[in-house]
């Protein structure tokens, strides 16, 4: 009795709750479209509204994920590495986002940055997808409730 049917993305809330993968690889799939508009933007004026939104969402993804995803799953599993390294690469990510947060495009450099953050993402991503997130799913975790939590934070987080 899955509800596995792809309908419209969910925004911060959604009638059914999602699991936390779901909800994980959502965000996942919003910051890609973001990053592959950023790429055909030519005015300075979208770069610059799309980078805020792609801090945003960024930032937000980050701390939710570092506050009850990265410890239910470390606990669950026991892990010390998986969780470790994503934390670090959550580290990186956030450096680059204070490189360009807020600062009008002023040419290749910052073009650069933000290709940086867009190839440091897809990589993060792939390891989530790949190593986290199936051996959540695998695991004791209620994925339901955790997603729940998820989605309530982040609504919290967004109205901030």
């Amino acid at each position: 009795m899955t509800t596995a049917t792809k309908t419209k993305p969910a925004r911060a809330s959604s009638a059914q709750p999602k699991d936390a993968t779901a909800m994980l690889r959502a965000d996942h799939q919003a910051v890609s479209e973001l990053f592959e508009q950023y790429e055909k933007a030519r005015s300075s004026t979208k770069k610059v509204q799309l980078v805020a939104q792609l801090c945003q969402e960024l930032k937000v993804h980050a701390q939710i994920e570092e506050e009850i995803f990265y410890p239910a799953f470390k606990q669950a599993l026991k892990d010390k590495e998986l969780i470790p390294e994503a934390t670090v690469e959550h580290d990186t990510l956030k450096s680059l986002i204070g490189q360009i947060e807020g600062v009008e495009p002023d040419g290749e450099m910052y073009d650069a940055k933000v290709k940086v953050l867009s190839e440091y993402v897809k990589h993060h991503v792939k390891e989530e997808q790949g190593e986290i997130f199936p051996k959540a799913r695998d695991s004791s975790l209620d994925l339901v409730a955790l997603g729940a939590r998820l989605a309530e934070r982040k609504a919290e987080l967004l109205a901030q």
